[in-house]
């Protein structure tokens, strides 16, 4: 074994299959976490998934990153990098297998939840072994702007990769609105199992590095901040489909904030803090903390407000979400070398307001559009997306790397470490926000807007004034994703009820009858939702926008990047 500072690197073990296992594990983990954002559409149709059901799969990937994160790289430190390569990669493997399998949508999320934790392993973990393996701060800066592009082809492949999937593996049922003999999408996630697959025998033969020296592992903090955290995101995709009032959605807010209050007290008192809160006793990095959260709270609202108008409400194919998403993710990976210079450059600051007002602009703009309606119907074209969603990619590119050169330059440079792992703890929570809040606003203001025009429409049917009263409060996505499903369970309700079968076949009739009808409905109430949360990305784009222009001027001449 030989040591390097306090990194303890072994002497066997290939130094090139280390850097290959870095490299293919970040694109690995983020063509999974991306793999959905094309699919939401094709989940909906073949799941029947309710608003909460969607973004479960999205937040519950992104649970495991944000909860664990800090842990993981800790864990790697005190027992050795290569170990968690390995279980981060197996763990990969299973979930991917269990995503490709999933028969329904809890099966699905549980999947999701398995991948996002194999996910939540190999992001810091390979990063933190090539950086050992190159102590010089520039090859280090240079290599870790490789490790970026690598994690922004990911991005660039899963849409792409879901897109051909779909539209090629297909094999649809016998009869039109028949289900799939087979969906074309379980491929992407077979393919990602096989690439994890890989990643295990490279990872076995990687060059180990662990750092313990003073490493702890905060066991009261890492329990009471994943489990706070997780019952206030559980409250919040709960109130998607019941409302802020439910019993559940209440009691577990109460219990998010309790446990997340006595999570601060335990940092503020342990000696080796899972996260170093006094970091925010610096009114600048404390800025730059808030702008790491809200601005990609902007970028990812506007991704998934996409990703759910235009693939489940606009029923757009696979391929076409497939090439939006394209469109976002690929200025990251095509500007990475030349972003990373400016960062060296220009002031990062700069790049940041540059970067959310771009944001901003695409956000106002999508909310001018008319979604959640098929173009034939009236709808905005796909094509008319393609503008403001390549502002949107541009100001994600200008703003995911300097977000951290900007935090570290407001620390000492004792700090910058901690200042660098805590950025990036933000910037993920603003990544899980998104989809999550932004779920909650369009759902919401789409059930809003669909409560009483549902309730006319269905007294124009005939049916009777019970049946009404039930049938209004189906959530508009259940209207959309699962007709067959609402349909079927009325039908069933009025015959346990007692009515005669010519009945229930005649409202069923009626209902039928006004099928376009609601599903318009449905569609345009949703639609309104998801324009309410563009509105509100750009908003929090704006605010992003403004703040970095109180962040300071200055840079230093080396910048330690993620």
């Amino acid at each position: 074994m030989s040591t390097q500072t306090s990194t303890i690197i072994a002497s066997r073990g290939s130094v090139r299959a280390t850097f290959i296992a870095a490299f293919l594990s970040v694109t690995l983990a983020q063509t999974a976490y991306a793999v959905p954002g094309a699919l939401n559409g094709a989940f909906a149709a073949e799941f029947h998934a309710t608003g909460a059901g969607l973004t479960w799969i999205t937040a519950i990937f992104e649970i495991g990153i944000v909860a664990f994160e800090l842990t993981f790289g800790l864990l790697g430190d005190k027992f050795g990098r290569k170990k968690l390569m390995i279980a981060g990669s197996l763990m990969v493997v299973l979930g991917a297998a269990l995503s490709a399998l999933a028969t329904d949508i809890a099966f699905m999320i549980f999947a999701q939840a398995v991948i996002g934790i194999g996910a939540g392993l190999l992001f810091p973990i390979g990063l933190a072994m090539v950086s050992a393996l190159t102590p010089d701060r520039a090859k280090r800066s240079r290599v870790i702007a490789t490790w970026a592009g690598f994690l922004s082809l990911g991005a660039v492949i899963s849409p792409v990769m879901a897109g051909v999937t779909a539209q090629f593996f297909t094999i649809p049922g016998a009869e039109p609105g028949a289900p799939n003999e087979f969906s074309g999408w379980r491929v992407s996630y077979w393919i990602i199992a096989a690439v994890a697959v890989v990643l295990v025998a490279v990872s076995a033969t990687t060059r180990d590095s662990s750092a313990p020296a003073g490493r702890r592992l905060d066991l009261p903090g890492q329990i009471t901040f994943a489990l706070g955290l997780i019952a206030v995101l559980y409250a919040t995709v709960t109130a998607v489909d019941h409302g802020f009032g439910y019993w559940q959605v209440i009691a577990a807010y109460i219990i998010g904030v309790v446990l997340l209050v006595a999570f601060v007290i335990i940092e503020l008192r342990s000696p080796s803090p899972l996260l170093h809160l006094e970091l925010f006793r610096n009114r600048t990095y404390s800025t730059a903390a808030i702008v790491a959260v809200t601005g990609m709270f902007a970028f990812l609202a506007i991704c998934f407000a996409t990703s759910i108008s235009m693939g489940a409400l606009a029923q757009e194919p696979v391929w076409v979400i497939g090439v939006l998403f394209v469109v976002i993710q690929g200025p990251a990976f095509v500007l990475s070398p030349i972003v990373g210079r400016l960062i060296h450059s220009v002031a990062p600051r700069w790049l940041l307001t540059s970067g959310f007002a771009l944001m901003a602009i695409s956000g106002f703009w999508l909310s001018s559009y008319t979604i959640g309606v098929p173009a034939r119907f009236g709808g905005t074209p796909w094509t008319d997306f393609l503008l403001p969603l390549l502002l949107l990619g541009v100001g994600f590119a200008l703003t995911i790397g300097s977000i951290t050169a900007v935090a570290i330059n407001t620390v000492p440079e004792h700090q910058i470490g901690m200042a660098s792992a805590t950025t990036s703890l933000m910037r993920d929570l603003g990544f899980t926000l998104g989809p999550v809040v932004g779920s909650a606003i369009a759902f919401g203001v789409g059930a809003s807007a669909f409560a009483l025009p549902i309730v006319s429409v269905l007294q124009g049917t005939g049916i009777p004034p019970e049946a009404v009263e039930g049938l209004s409060h189906v959530p508009p996505l259940a209207w959309l994703s699962g007709w067959e499903g609402v349909v079927g369970q009325f039908a069933g309700e009025m015959s346990a009820a007692g009515a005669p079968a010519e009945a229930v076949e005649g409202a069923v009739a009626s209902i039928t009858a006004a099928q376009g009808d609601i599903m318009g409905l449905a569609g345009s109430s949703l639609g309104g939702g998801f324009s309410v949360v563009y509105i509100v990305a750009a908003f929090a784009a704006v605010g992003s926008a403004v703040l970095t222009l109180f962040l300071p001027s200055t840079k230093r001449e080396q910048v330690i990047a993620e």
